[in-house]
């Protein structure tokens, strides 16, 4: 059933945590939420799990039963040098139209200046969502370009 459907707002709540203290049910979850929207919706034959997930903080958009309705992986910078990267940013079909898009990118950007200071914030995103991100004070830096066969570009969230 989609949220739209049920009729009742809903509690999202948000939860950040490292790969290593996830439980096994939430680590299934969320790469089920990514194969579902980034290789099935998405037709995209890719490796989703690239091995970078360990290493990164992820944040999760909770229902009030749990289920993920978004989530994101942050790689936290350590200044101008190194940029803070958002990836893997993701909403749940049943969950869109929520603006949840929105919340789930802020609280990346602020935990992201809360763990760097200083530090440019750096995203990969499809080209067809380049005006979403500008909304975020995110620039364009680069032309588009393909990365598994969808249209990407690079932005950037100065300090």
């Amino acid at each position: 059933m989609s949220v739209e459907q049920t009729g009742r707002s809903l509690h999202i709540t948000g939860k950040w945590a490292g790969f290593d203290a996830l439980s096994g049910r939430e680590v299934h979850d969320l790469l089920k939420l990514r194969q579902d929207v980034f290789v099935v919706e998405q037709a995209c034959a890719f490796g989703e799990i690239d091995g970078k997930d360990p290493i990164a903080l992820h944040y999760f958009l909770l229902s009030p039963s749990g289920e993920i309705a978004g989530a994101l992986r942050l790689f936290a910078g350590s200044g101008a040098d190194r940029p803070s990267r958002i990836g893997r940013v993701v909403i749940a079909p049943e969950y869109r139209g929520q603006k949840l898009g929105q919340r789930l990118m802020r609280d990346g950007i602020d935990k992201a200046r809360a763990l760097a200071p200083g530090a440019p914030i750096h995203l990969s995103a499809q080209a067809h969502l380049e005006r979403f991100y500008g909304e975020l004070g995110f620039s364009t830096v680069s032309e588009v370009y393909l990365e598994d066969d969808i249209p990407h570009i690079d932005m950037v969230l100065a300090v």
